[in-house]
């Protein structure tokens, strides 16, 4: 069968199904990178073949598919970075916009940006002239699913560097036949005769739980079970700087400037994923890059010498970004992989002692925290390694005690929000839909009194100060606007539904004819609406506003039927 169809038997006859459609909606495309000793890294293959990638893309992915030369990383190396795709590129597919109405958001797949899985060998090899064999596999992804794309991009690049690029051909292939990724399903996907074994988060519930029945049913030997798609050990990634968990939480909740200084790519692309991990379930709405170099594209956008830098996480390994970066505000610097049983406890170190090239591990910051510390959580989380407690416990203790930290910030913002919407007696089916009362901060700060986080939190501190700060920040802002498009839609549909159980025949009675053709054309425009989903209406209640719209029509005019029949 040629490559560019495939058919099916749906029982309905043959329909045409295009071959890497299931493909597209877990991967964009795998790419294979190695080093030539003329031109340095570049592109040795894109599959499947029909993936176009502009040249701003090919070479950030060339650049970003290597550690830096002075990191040293001998044997194997995964990491994963983020690239943004260059302008007027497709954007997510139909699939993926599923998935997004109902995955946690912080899990959506990436309208702008792709998610790179890497993994990097450098063996040395006397047949090569520079006498070192040094070759990436990286997978590239609109999902933020790190802990499955690393399984996945281990398995494909050990067979790729076992068999070839058949391997590769292969490995897509399977990835062509595992089913949409639907929230709360629990799937298995096939890998090279192996399965993997998961469930895709929804938001109604972040742990693991039995779900639905596999859509992929494949006779395979014992699978391999993943607990989650996404999640890494935050315990582990935070305890060169645990003492200093609660500012930072500070820093990413205000999307605050931050560099990640370490030795590898592995350390500072997981450390920065679990920088914007900290305030799940509040999606962390700047801009975050796991792996940065000095090619990269946006590098004179992120290193302008200002005495603002831009709201970002970067992660970087070249010593030369210490001078460059000096005037950021923020600063982590890492050692080697941290040893568990003994958390380090570095002082906070003034932003300024940085311009010292040999500067040692630590968090360099101007920042004062509005918040004190929870002692409490530090401490159990110090006796857990003297006690030699799994660090699996570790790291559901911390996690749990970030989500309770977030959630009490957010809920007063939440029951805020709740208060702005009008009541629903107040809709009326004849008049256009309400809109929320408008955000004001000083509104909200009164409530706090009552209603803040202290209800919820031992913490103490200055959570006003924390919360006008949260106001300037980004994040703020796209909560708010998600809040602000669900409200608005809401009181839209409750309209809708209002005006679908009216007597709209009555209501015609002494109107003009102007003022009922204004209403058929409103009604038409919402019911195009619920059919283009962006405004969710139930069945009934569309077939209830097609009867209502008919009914008035019908007391028009003939001849002004006509025209709106044809309009």
């Amino acid at each position: 069968m040629a490559e560019g169809t495939k058919e099916e038997d749906g029982g309905q006859g043959l329909f045409a199904l295009l071959p890497w459609d299931r493909f597209s909606n877990w991967l964009h495309c795998v790419c294979v990178v190695t080093f030539d000793l003329e031109i340095g890294q570049t592109l040795e293959l894109v599959y499947p073949g029909h993936v176009r990638l502009t040249e701003q893309e090919k070479t950030n992915i060339c650049y970003l598919a290597f550690p830096d030369s002075n990191s040293g990383c001998m044997g194997d190396t995964q990491f994963h970075v983020r690239i943004r795709q260059s302008p007027g590129r497709q954007g997510l597919t139909p699939d993926h916009r599923v998935y997004n109405s109902s995955c946690p958001v912080h899990l959506q797949a990436d309208p702008s940006h792709f998610h790179g899985y890497v993994y990097f060998r450098q063996i040395k090899d006397k047949t090569i002239p520079r006498g070192y064999f040094q070759k990436s596999v990286v997978l590239l992804s609109r999902l933020p699913f790190i802990s499955l794309f690393h399984k996945v991009a281990h398995r494909v690049a050990n067979e790729f560097f076992d068999r070839g690029e058949t391997s590769i051909e292969a490995s897509c292939h399977d990835v062509d036949q595992w089913p949409v990724p639907l929230p709360g399903e629990q799937v298995s996907l096939p890998l090279l005769g192996e399965i993997i074994q998961t469930q895709i988060p929804c938001k109604s519930s972040s742990l693991m739980s039995p779900g639905s029945p596999s859509k992929c049913v494949v006779q395979a030997p014992s699978p391999t079970v993943l607990p989650s798609v996404h999640e890494i050990n935050l315990f582990r990634n935070f305890c060169p700087v645990l003492s200093h968990v609660h500012l930072l939480w500070e820093l990413v909740l205000t999307a605050e400037p931050i560099i990640v200084m370490a030795p590898s790519p592995t350390v500072c692309s997981e450390m920065v994923y679990s920088l914007v991990s900290m305030i799940v379930p509040l999606l962390y709405c700047a801009d975050y890059r796991p792996f940065f170099t000095i090619h990269d594209s946006e590098f004179k956008e992120y290193t302008a010498n200002t005495h603002a830098p831009p709201s970002v996480i970067l992660g970087v390994t070249n010593p030369f970004f210490a001078k460059t970066l000096q005037n950021w505000p923020h600063i982590i610097r890492l050692g080697e992989t941290p040893n568990l049983a003994t958390p380090q406890k570095h002082k906070l170190k003034k932003a300024s002692n940085l311009k010292m090239l040999d500067s040692k591990p630590g968090v360099y910051t101007y920042y004062k925290s509005f918040l004190q510390k929870d002692k409490n959580i530090i401490k159990k989380l110090m006796k857990g390694t003297q006690t030699k407690r799994p660090c699996e416990v570790q790291n559901a203790i911390l996690k749990r005690h970030l989500l309770e930290l977030t959630q009490s910030f957010m809920i007063p913002l939440e029951r805020y929000m709740a208060s702005l919407m009008p009541l629903q007696k107040n809709i009326s089916p004849y008049k256009a839909a309400p809109i929320p009362k408008p955000f004001n901060p000083d509104d909200f700060i009164a409530t706090l009194e009552t209603s803040g986080p202290q209800l919820t939190t031992g913490i103490k501190g200055d959570w006003v100060g924390l919360y006008r700060k949260f106001f300037r920040s980004c994040n703020f802002s796209a909560w708010y606007n998600a809040r602000y498009r669900e409200v608005s839609q809401k009181l839209q549909t409750l309209q809708l539904q209002a005006l679908s159980d009216a007597d709209l025949k009555l209501w015609v009675q002494g109107k003009k004819e102007v003022e009922v053709v204004d209403m058929v054309l409103q009604i038409r425009h919402k019911i195009e609406q619920s059919q283009s989903e962006e405004l969710p209406l139930s069945g009934v209640t569309k077939q209830q506003l097609q009867t209502r719209l008919d009914d008035i029509i019908f007391t028009l005019p003939e001849d002004l039927r006509s025209v709106l029949k044809n309009c």
